[in-house]
């Protein structure tokens, strides 16, 4: 007798073998009609799939998280049989899951078009209304290369290859098209209904610009339609935020094909950047931080100390001058090793932070790079903490409550912790690994900060703590980070003399808040929609005329608030310009100004000013001085 333990404790027994759909019906109509999949003991599986002894199963629905990604899994594999309906010709090569999606990356003679791909999705369409079957087979390794090699499909061969420990592998066929896949996969297109392909896109074979490029069509599915427009929603709103068309719209960068991946600052956008940088700069003073400055080009020798030329050299910018061969920094840390090594340390002198606005270079695939937020050349907040092995959990506790305030102010409040642990492969004692990971733990419950854990994703150097912000889209980003490491002191020979009068290394903590400015900048942009908080605006304030004779009284205005506030950097503007006072506010409001003053006749007469704030809000007419006072504390709260 078989028994199978269902999530609520109770049991059901069998004869013998049983699938997980069979197991559905057993309990009732409704659920096997819903049954996506099941999870056997922890492992997911399809529902055709035999259970041949006592488990544990999970019924899987649309209504769970699992459901949702094996239908879109299920998804992609409709978008293959619908290409090669459409287009006999076309080479299918993969079609994973991602985040809220999914997409398959396709080989064909020409550039598929928007029009390809609602012919696409309408084919879609069809099929699922014919409400077949998905079905899996078990098949020997040689049948399934006979199998593409009939089909002529070159890229699943290639895929075999490389899996030349696998005897036999899973095929599901959607009617005749077939694709091969771990799986599970849904047991019926029923389940498929909710879906829309969102976009095209070039990709490369295995991911390396020097392999032949592919087509990749994009596309979201979910459980229920509710989901499905919500999501929709939120990509227009992404759209509309998104930084590119708003760093062009407000006049902030551009990026040139003269120097792809990096970044050219317009005044109104390096105005954006410095009060950043400003403002971390005083995060760094106001917190034990000495800045330095570390050289941007390094020689071979000291990357292959670090193990950087052996792991990280394709990545590198490298260069050659009278025979000795240099790299472009991709990171801060081993200037600041040595740094730290001149001149003698001692314990007194832990912790020891230094931090750092350095510039780094990366040699991104160009199919990587997107806007400022991934580029090839960016500057970190970089900090490094030389400390003892017993100060780690105070300056991690230090490090968390510091950058929440800093994310605060940014205006991020939703914050994700995660721990990293010790991977496999590790350099370091396991007693040290206990005390750094415990230390990583106990600063966070110190912090009233609930974390995740990432068993194993931890460097192989130390435990790390990544701390991902939640912007207004609810959209993740990971920016801070704390890594505990005790391999580089080894590698780069630094020391301090203990209380003891003996040698020892120091432990080094690496620690970043905002991280790449450049890709911080870009979400600020998106989080706001290019509508700055007055602190962090390019242009704080325009003060527009009404007709010429009140010219003069303008420039008075934009005079007496820019010696009120004398320490802000204010960038307050005036229009002049012979042109209707609509036409000017409206053009002003396009720029997302904080603040617009407009002056005429009656205003000049009482020293006053008709103040319009963002969003059409007329908050009426006000002294110059309540003005003042209205803008500074803007600024001061940050708000």
């Amino acid at each position: 007798m078989l028994k199978i333990t269902l999530p609520d404790g109770s049991q059901r027994e069998f004869d013998g073998p049983v699938t997980v759909m069979q197991v559905a019906q057993s309990i009732g109509a409704g659920l096997a009609k819903n049954t996506v999949a099941g999870r056997v003991n922890g492992r997911l599986v399809d529902a055709c799939d035999l259970i041949s002894e006592d488990a544990k199963l999970q019924i899987i629905t649309p209504k769970d998280d699992e459901g949702v990604e094996i239908i879109r899994h299920s998804t992609a594999h409709l978008v293959g049989h619908a290409v090669k309906q459409l287009y006999p010709t076309a080479k299918m090569v993969i079609g994973p899951v991602i985040e809220e999606g999914f997409y398959y990356d396709i080989s064909y003679e020409r550039p598929f078009t928007p029009e390809d791909m609602a012919a696409i999705e309408a084919r879609m369409k069809e099929l699922i209304a014919q409400d077949y079957d998905v079905v899996k087979k078990m098949t020997p390794r040689a049948e399934v290369i006979k199998v593409f090699q009939e089909r002529g499909e070159d890229y699943k061969l290639r895929l075999v290859e490389d899996m030349p420990n696998e005897t036999a592998m899973g095929l599901y066929y959607h009617q005749e098209y077939v694709d091969m896949c771990r799986g599970p996969h849904v047991p019926n297109t029923r389940f498929l209904k909710v879906f829309k392909l969102t976009k095209l896109a070039g990709a490369y074979w295995r991911g390396d610009a020097k392999n032949e490029q592919l087509q990749r069509v994009y596309g979201t599915a979910w459980a229920d339609k509710k989901d499905l427009q919500a999501y929709i929603t939120r990509i227009e709103e992404a759209e509309k935020r998104d930084h590119r068309r708003l760093g062009r719209e407000l006049d902030l960068f551009h990026i040139d094909e003269c120097s792809p991946g990096t970044v050219f600052w317009h005044p109104k956008g390096w105005r954006v950047w410095q009060e950043v940088e400003q403002y971390m700069r005083r995060v760094y003073r106001e917190n034990g931080y000495e800045e330095v400055k570390a050289p941007q080009i390094l020689d071979k020798t000291l990357w292959e100390k670090t193990g950087h030329w052996d792991k990280y050299r394709d990545n590198m910018f490298i260069t050659e001058s009278e025979k000795r061969d240099y790299a472009l920094k991709p990171m801060n840390c081993p200037g600041h090793i040595l740094i730290f090594k001149q001149g003698i340390k001692s314990y007194r002198d832990l912790p020891l932070r230094y931090g750092e606005f350095g510039q780094c270079h990366r040699n991104e695939p160009t199919g990587g790079l997107h806007g400022i937020m991934r580029v090839r050349g960016f500057t970190q907040d970089d900090g490094h903490i030389f400390c003892t092995e017993d100060q780690i959990q105070k300056e991690v506790l230090d490090f968390t409550q510091l950058l929440q305030k800093v994310y605060a102010d940014f205006g991020f409040t939703d914050i994700i912790y995660k721990v990293a642990t010790r991977p496999e492969a590790r350099i370091g004692s396991d007693e040290v690994w206990d005390k750094a990971e415990k230390a990583l733990f106990d600063s966070l419950k110190a912090s009233g900060c609930e974390y995740q854990i990432a068993v194993g994703d931890g460097a192989f150097y130390g435990p790390k703590i990544e701390y991902t912000l939640k912007d207004a889209l609810g959209r993740q980003w990971q920016c801070g980070t704390i890594q505990v490491d005790f391999s580089m002191p080894v590698r780069l020979d630094a020391e301090y003399v203990g209380e003891d009068g003996n040698r020892h290394r120091p432990v080094m903590l690496h620690r970043a808040i905002v991280g790449s400015l450049e890709r911080f900048i870009g979400i600020l942009i998106e989080q706001f929609a290019g509508a700055l908080p007055v602190w962090l605006a390019p242009v704080e304030v325009a003060v527009l005329n009404i007709t010429d004779s009140q010219a003069d009284y303008v420039q008075d205005v934009v005079a007496k608030l820019q010696k009120a506030l004398p320490n802000q950097s204010l960038k307050i503007v005036s229009d002049l310009r012979n042109e209707k006072i609509t036409y000017k506010i409206r053009e002003h409001s396009l720029q997302k100004l904080p603040y617009i003053l407009v002056a005429g006749d009656k205003e000049k007469a009482a020293g006053t000013v008709a103040v319009r704030a963002r969003g059409n809000k007329d908050l009426g007419v006000m002294s110059v001085d309540a003005f003042i006072e209205l803008l500074a504390n803007d600024i001061a709260s940050k708000a």
